[in-house]
C-alpha cells in the first residue's frame, strides 16, 4: 500500500516499506523505547496515566534530553521536537521521506526547525516479552478526558481496554489458519501471528488495514493477509479457520458516525450476525471468540437472546462482565467521542436520539461480556451452551481458562455418573474453603469453595462436597472417597453414591476438580 489518507486525517506513512520500518524498529530498540523502558523512565504512576490517555505526568517525566525522553515526546505525547534532538535517535532522513516524520515549518533549513511524528506510536509487551509496537492515528489512545482525539469518520484508534480483554482470553494453542474480523490497529492480529501459520485480517476501513500493516511490520512480525471488507464478506466461501478473533464496532447507537465503534446495523444485530455466521467459518475444534454488547429488552430474557444467537453445530461460553442503563450506556459513548466537551445543545439532541432509539426497541439496559464458540468435532454431540454473569474480578490472560472450560465439557459428555465415580480427581491450585455463618455457631451456614486463579469462582457446597473436595489428590476413585465419607459419618454409601454425582459433575464443570488422566 502507498500512503493512505482520510478527509481530515492525515497521510500514512507508505506499508510497502519493510527496510525502513525494519530501521525505525532498530532506532527505537536501540532507544529502550519498549515498555518497560517507559516504565523505567516514568515510574508506575505516569505510566499508569499515559494508558489513560492523561499525558501531564508524563510531560513532568519528559523534561530531559535523552534518546528515550525524546521519543516519548515526539510519538506519545505528540510535542514538536527540534530537529537535532531527533537526529540524534533516529535516521530522520527515512523517516521524513517515509512519512513517518514531518516538518512543522516547511519554509525552515532542512537542519532546523522542529519536527512531529505522523502517527501514534506505542510500545507494546508481548505475553513472552516481545518488543512490539502499535501504530494509530495521533490522539486516539483510547480514555482520557477529552474522548478520542479526532471524529473522523475512519480515525484508528489504538490499544484499549477492549482490545487487551479479546487478547487475554482468546485460546493461544498453535493453529494453521486464523481470522481477524475488524482489525482496527492491528492488535489481535499481531498476537495472533505467534500461534497460527497464516493470518487474514479484515476491515471495512481502508485505513484501519494500512495502519495494521504498519503494526506487524514495525514489530517485526511477518505480514498478514489483509482485506477489505465488512463481517464475513472478505472471505471466500471455501475459506474455513481455525480460530476467529473479532472486537468488533459493537456499540448500540443510533447511526453510524465512527467507524472504529458504530456498525451500523440496528441494535445489537452486528453482534449477533457476527456470532450465527461464525459457525460455518470454523473448521471441526475451532474458536471464534468475540467482544460484544447485546440489548436488554422488556418482556425477554437476555440469556434466551444469547442463545438464540449461537450457531448450529457449536458448543458456547457467553459471559455477561456488565450492564448498564441506557443513560449510562449513552453518556459513555458520549464521553467517548468528545461529545460532552462541544455545543451543550449539540450534545443534548444526541443524547435524546440515542434514548429515542432504545425506547423505539423497548430497550431497558446494555450487557457487556465475551462470547466463545467451539465448533464441535462431533455431529452427533448434543451442543452445550452456558450464558451466565460473572462482573467479578478474574485474573488475565484467561485463554488456558477458556480452552480448560470446553475441554471438562467433553470430559463430562464422555462420562456417566457411574464413571465419574470411577474416576480419579485432584482439587485444582489455589482453591480455599470459606465457612459461612454466626459467629459462635457450632455449624456453618454454608460452606463456599473459592478459586484465586482464572476466573476466581466461588460455589457453595454442602459439607459433603467440602470433605470430597478436600481429599482429591488423585490417589483413589470418587466411589472410594465416598465410600470412605460414608463410613465416617455412618451414612448408606449406595444413597450417597447416588446423589453425589451431581455435585462432583458441578465442581468440575466450574473447575474446582481435574479429572486425573
Amino acid at each position: 500500500m502507498g500512503c493512505v489518507s482520510n478527509a481530515g486525517l492525515p497521510p500514512l506513512p507508505p506499508s510497502d516499506r519493510p527496510d525502513a520500518a525494519a530501521r525505525l524498529r532498530d532506532a527505537l530498540l536501540g532507544a529502550s523505547f519498549t515498555a518497560d523502558g517507559l516504565l523505567d523512565l516514568l515510574g508506575a504512576p505516569a505510566y499508569a496515566a499515559l494508558a489513560r490517555s492523561e499525558t501531564v505526568p508524563a510531560l513532568r517525566a519528559t523534561r530531559g534530553d535523552t534518546p528515550l525522553e525524546t521519543l516519548v515526546r515526539l510519538f506519545l505525547l505528540q510535542q514538536p521536537v527540534p530537529h537535532t534532538r531527533v537526529a540524534s535517535v533516529l535516521p530522520v532522513d527515512l523517516c521524513l521521506e517515509n512519512g513517518w516524520l514531518r516538518r512543522t515549518d516547511a519554509e525552515a533549513p532542512a537542519a532546523a526547525g522542529e519536527l512531529a511524528a505522523t502517527v501514534d506510536i506505542r510500545p507494546y509487551g508481548g505475553p513472552d516479552g516481545e518488543d512490539w509496537f502499535i501504530v494509530s492515528d495521533l490522539g486516539c489512545a483510547v480514555g482520557g478526558a477529552g474522548g478520542i482525539g479526532s471524529r473522523d469518520e475512519g480515525v484508528v484508534l489504538g490499544v484499549g481496554g477492549a482490545s487487551t480483554t479479546l487478547a487475554g482470553i482468546t485460546v493461544r494453542t498453535p493453529v494453521g489458519s486464523a481470522l481477524d474480523i475488524g482489525t482496527g490497529s492491528g492488535i489481535q492480529a499481531l498476537h495472533t501471528a505467534r500461534h497460527a501459520t497464516r493470518v487474514t485480517a479484515t476491515d471495512v476501513n481502508p485505513r484501519a488495514l494500512h495502519i495494521t500493516a504498519l503494526t506487524l511490520a514495525l514489530s517485526g512480525v511477518p505480514a498478514a493477509d489483509l482485506r477489505e471488507g465488512s463481517l464475513f464478506t472478505p472471505v471466500r466461501d471455501d475459506e474455513r479457520y481455525d480460530l476467529i478473533v473479532s472486537n468488533p464496532p459493537f456499540v448500540i447507537s443510533p447511526g453510524a458516525r465512527l467507524t472504529y465503534r458504530d456498525g451500523g446495523m440496528g441494535g445489537d444485530d452486528l453482534c449477533r450476525t457476527l456470532v450465527q455466521q461464525a459457525g460455518e467459518r470454523l473448521n471441526e475444534g475451532g474458536f471464534a471468540q468475540f467482544l460484544a454488547n447485546w440489548q436488554h429488552v422488556e418482556g425477554e430474557d437476555w440469556q434466551d437472546r444469547l442463545r438464540s444467537w449461537v450457531p448450529r453445530g457449536c458448543d458456547a461460553w457467553i459471559v455477561q462482565r456488565e450492564v448498564q442503563d441506557t443513560t449510562q450506556y449513552a453518556e459513555l459513548w458520549l464521553r467517548d467521542a468528545g461529545d460532552h466537551r462541544g455545543d451543550g445543545a449539540e450534545y443534548r439532541a444526541r443524547y435524546d436520539a440515542w434514548l429515542d432509539e432504545f425506547e423505539a426497541r423497548k430497550v431497558k439496559a446494555v450487557g457487556f461480556g465475551w462470547i466463545t464458540l467451539r465448533k464441535s468435532a462431533s455431529a452427533s454431540a448434543v451442543p452445550s451452551i452456558t450464558v451466565e454473569e460473572w462482573p467479578h474480578p478474574v485474573e488475565q490472560p484467561l485463554g488456558d481458562t477458556v480452552l480448560g472450560h470446553f475441554d471438562r465439557l467433553d470430559y463430562l459428555r464422555a462420562h456417566d455418573d457411574a464413571a465419574l465415580l470411577e474416576a480419579h480427581f485432584r482439587l485444582a491450585a489455589e482453591v480455599v474453603q470459606e465457612q459461612v455463618g454466626l459467629p459462635g455457631a457450632e455449624d456453618p451456614e454454608h460452606v463456599v469453595l473459592r478459586q484465586n486463579r482464572g476466573m476466581r469462582r466461588a460455589t457453595r457446597v454442602d459439607t459433603i462436597g467440602a470433605g470430597f473436595a478436600g481429599v482429591c489428590d488423585g490417589t483413589m476413585s470418587a466411589g472410594r472417597i465416598l465410600d470412605a465419607i460414608a463410613q465416617l459419618l455412618g451414612e448408606d454409601p449406595v444413597v450417597l453414591r447416588d446423589r453425589t454425582p451431581a455435585q462432583i459433575r458441578l465442581l468440575v464443570e466450574q473447575g474446582f476438580l481435574e479429572p486425573v488422566g
